[in-house]
């Protein structure tokens, strides 16, 4: 963390990140596929599912940063008592948020889909869905947070091997149990939601045993455990912003639902088909950053300030580089992209010039993703989720709900580069603040 040469330790710690979050948009997408084989209403329903699963998976992984960034930080102050305290207290959380998810998604399920639409099969699909999600959400939980203390000591291999891992039993197990392939039933969407779990669990068994093995500088002591209030705090300080950061996409999704919905269930289909897609383009800058965040807490921590902005710099001109290849790729390919999901002649009409439109918002979006990661980095979350509220809730959602009432629902979609120069803007404005604060009295 503190010697290795800037760029080739980031693209060391974030690329096999990086490839194993490519599996997991991979396997995101497969999902779909092979569901909107059943039906467009089927889709649909998974669709509308997205900000509840979003909302664990932002719980998970902003308690995750917190760690992170707190274990990275000791570790770079050699104050080993705390890298272990923390660790103990990170995998407590997870497990009672785990526990917390399982109980409200199960009673909320049916109710969630019901004040969203009317149509029955969407209804039924969609609470199948999400209740086998919720009831064996543990999975996803114990991986997280176990792949942030991998992630915290430079040991990103074995989280690709983790989420590898996970990512390929899904992708096996969708069509096995969508459709009833061999000895097993047909269970449609429930069966998706199955083959998810399913792929989760074995993943976060795996980052335990990897944890166990091959994470010395972390070692958990269970014995006389007691859940430690300062610890805690320290790790909210920055999850809790990061946790809100990513939330917000749960209701910036719910909302855009309901603005997509008053046109046709087929445009809330698009919505979906996008965020299943445009995964590929953000899932490898998320693992760019994740493996960004510890390098920076830990130059900061040891006070090595030329390492922690070259780290940040270098991290900015890949993740525009990588953007920038995926407008193109959306551009061309747009309509191949819908015929992978089963689209209908509406669909194509709709989701040519929706995503065609969305992502010109790439071109903005690396520079300010990194921007949000390095004030976490930095022990300034506050600063990320302030970026979030303004671009999703300020922003794109008031701008989708004034373009729809011109009953041109390609208008909708030109919220998003809308809301992604707002960002830039902010993210350039608190970046500046934040050097002057924390990084130039180094």
């Amino acid at each position: 963390m503190g010697v290795m040469p800037v760029r080739r330790l980031l693209i060391s710690m974030s690329l096999p990140i990086m490839l194993s979050m490519l599996i997991q948009a991979l396997y995101n997408v497969v999902d779909s596929i092979f569901v909107a084989q059943i039906s467009e209403n089927a889709l649909t329903a998974v669709s509308m599912a997205f900000p509840i699963q979003n909302l664990m998976i932002s719980v998970g992984v902003g308690t995750g940063v917190g760690v992170n960034a707190l274990l990275s930080r000791s570790l770079g102050e050699k104050d080993y008592d705390r890298v272990n305290q923390t660790a103990v207290n990170g995998v407590f959380l997870a497990v009672v948020s785990a526990l917390v998810f399982t109980v409200v998604g199960v009673l909320t399920a049916r109710p969630f889909f019901a004040v969203q639409t009317d149509v029955q099969e969407i209804i039924d699909c969609g609470a199948n869905y999400l209740t086998i999600c919720s009831a064996l959400c543990f999975g996803i939980f114990i991986a997280i947070m176990f792949e942030r203390l991998l992630q915290s000591t430079g040991r990103t291999f074995y989280t690709m091997i983790t989420q590898g891992a996970g990512a390929i039993i899904n992708i096996i197990m969708d069509p096995v149990l969508i459709f009833g392939l061999g000895p097993f039933p047909r269970m449609e969407v429930a069966g998706a939601a199955a083959a998810t779990v399913l792929g989760q669990i074995a993943g976060a068994v795996l980052t335990v045993i990897f944890n166990a093995r091959f994470n010395p500088e972390i070692q958990m002591k269970w014995k006389g455990f007691r859940p430690d209030g300062a610890t805690i705090g320290r790790i909210y300080a920055v999850g809790v912003p990061s946790i809100i950061l990513s939330s917000i996409g749960s209701v910036m999704v719910f909302g855009l639902n309901q603005i997509l919905i008053a046109f046709s269930t087929t445009a809330t289909a698009v919505l979906g088909i996008y965020f299943k897609v445009q995964s590929f383009a953000f899932m490898p800058i998320f693992g760019l950053n994740n493996g960004m965040v510890p390098i920076v807490s830990y130059n900061l921590g040891a006070r090595k300030k030329k390492r922690l902005m070259d780290t940040v710099k270098f991290a900015i001109v890949l993740a525009m580089g990588f953007m920038l290849a995926c407008l193109v790729v959306m551009q061309v390919c747009t309509v191949p992209i819908l015929q992978m999901f089963n689209a209908s002649q509406e669909m194509l009409e709709i989701g040519v010039p929706a995503l065609r439109i969305i992502s010109l918002s790439f071109i903005f979006a690396g520079f300010a993703v990194v921007g949000s990661s390095t004030f976490q980095a930095l022990g300034n979350g506050v600063l990320s989720m302030l970026v979030s509220i303004i671009r999703q809730l300020v922003v794109l959602l008031p701008a989708a709900w004034l373009l729809s009432l011109s009953g041109r629902v390609e208008l909708v979609w030109w919220a998003f580069p809308i809301a992604e120069i707002a960002s830039l803007a902010m993210c350039v404005v608190f970046l500046l603040i934040t050097y002057r604060k924390v990084v130039r009295p180094l």
